[in-house]
């Protein structure tokens, strides 16, 4: 086996957290975003984290992001040059905010998730709902009422109503709700790093 290889399958070993090159804390896989160096020497992000070669993590946060590109710090990760462009915070939000629509757009063809106001109160009714979006352009009187009932479930606000509204197929959505199910870790995963992103 190659080293790039096997670092990869280290790295691919359930339960192990990761350290941010940013941060340098230890976090859970679900908080962080991989990269390895590309052909040219530029920085890659490997969001589904299946690209080869040796990786660097770092935490879902605009100011981690931030940090590590100022910091030249993956260069010093990868122990390689490595460029990576100012805008590169900018590049990974609009990657999280792709990967959630298409996480939840899958949920809604797999049967898993509903929108609108009523189904989703009527959705919450059954206790089955693993997280509530509300979009986070939508009227703050509709969007505490649905918390209100979510009752445990997890809530998202990361996705603005046109945003939320590509998911459904749909011009604008204010409410959605996702059911436990096949697809909902993908889905919480992607909204939890997204939250974090633009918190």
């Amino acid at each position: 086996m190659t080293r790039g290889r096997r670092d990869r399958t280290l790295e691919r070993l359930d339960g192990l957290d990761r350290k941010c090159i940013a941060t340098g804390e230890s976090e859970a896989r679900d908080g962080l975003i991989r990269f390895v160096a590309g052909p040219e020497g530029d920085i890659v992000p490997d969001l589904a984290e299946k690209l080869p070669g040796r990786g660097v993590w770092v935490s879902a946060t605009r100011d981690a992001m931030t940090k590590a590109v100022e910091k030249r710090l993956f260069s010093r990760g990868l122990k390689t040059k490595i460029e990576a462009p100012a805008d590169l915070p900018d590049t990974i939000e609009r990657l999280l905010t792709r990967r959630l629509i298409d996480s939840v757009a899958m949920a809604r063809k797999a049967g898993a998730a509903t929108c609108g106001f009523e189904r989703v109160r009527d959705t919450l009714a059954t206790g089955r709902v693993a997280m509530v979006f509300a979009a986070s352009d939508g009227a703050e009187g509709g969007k505490s009422k649905i918390r209100g009932l979510a009752d445990g479930a997890k809530t998202c606000s990361a996705l603005s109503s046109v945003e939320l509204g590509l998911a459904f197929g749909r011009e604008t959505v204010i409410h959605a709700a996702l059911l436990e199910g096949g697809v909902t870790k993908r889905v919480l995963r992607e909204a939890g790093r997204l939250e974090g992103f633009r918190s």
